[in-house]
């Protein structure tokens, strides 16, 4: 395998991922992906993702990270925990699953070693994004960083939806000729109600008012063009 012209996404089923995978297929030759389960309540976006993954031609594996969830507390992986709406004065949305992306990225690049791929992709945005600090840019350099002085190799973490909003990753995947999968096919809903979702959690909200922003968008521009 070429290192330069092969990529592995980090691939939830969610819509920023999936906006992710079919953008490493435009930019490298070869492309894998590689899920996660850490003990999260919606489970079922390891099948989505299974799903997505094999309609993109796209190699497909999961890696356990279920410690995770034994070792710190999340809405997202503890039912006992009412999910918060909005997010905290002063403090992290209890969806925050403290080192959930440093892990993930961690044991990604590690696998992604053992195949000879270098080339990382995941799906954070510090542009729209529910104040989660491992989603920061500043993160993900000194993530990459560190992952280069770990293993002694040259890894580079693409992070294609970093200075998106919700609207403008909408774009990006109608630019890549996957709005309608994305739209009713991922899952992004914390509460694991694929496409639109619930409606009403945090993500579903922030997913919903991206779309808004981007129809009404595209429709001005329908209107100007004609």
């Amino acid at each position: 395998m070429n290192k330069n012209n092969s990529a592995l996404v980090c691939f939830s089923g969610g819509q920023d991922s999936t906006t992710c995978l079919f953008w490493a297929k435009e930019q490298f030759t070869e492309v894998e992906s590689v899920c996660f389960t850490y003990g999260q309540k919606h489970a079922i976006e390891i099948e989505i993702a299974r799903k997505i993954a094999q309609e993109a031609n796209v190699p497909f594996q999961v890696l356990d990270l279920s410690l995770l969830s034994q070792i710190t507390g999340s809405s997202l992986t503890d039912s006992s925990i009412p999910m918060d709406e909005v997010q905290p004065a002063g403090g992290y949305p209890n969806t925050f699953v403290p080192g959930r992306n440093m892990l993930f990225l961690t044991f990604a690049a590690v696998l992604a070693r053992s195949k000879g791929i270098f080339n990382l992709v995941t799906g954070v945005s510090q542009t729209d994004y529910s104040g989660y600090p491992d989603c920061r840019d500043t993160f993900i350099r000194s993530l990459n960083v560190t992952l280069n002085l770990a293993m002694d190799e040259q890894f580079v973490i693409h992070t294609p939806l970093m200075r998106r909003d919700k609207a403008e990753t909408w774009e990006l995947a109608d630019e890549l000729g996957v709005f309608d999968l994305v739209r009713t096919q991922t899952l992004t809903c914390y509460n694991g109600i694929p496409a639109d979702g619930c409606g009403h959690c945090p993500a579903c909200k922030l997913r919903a008012e991206g779309l808004k922003r981007y129809l009404s968008r595209r429709k001005t521009s329908n209107k100007v063009t004609h």
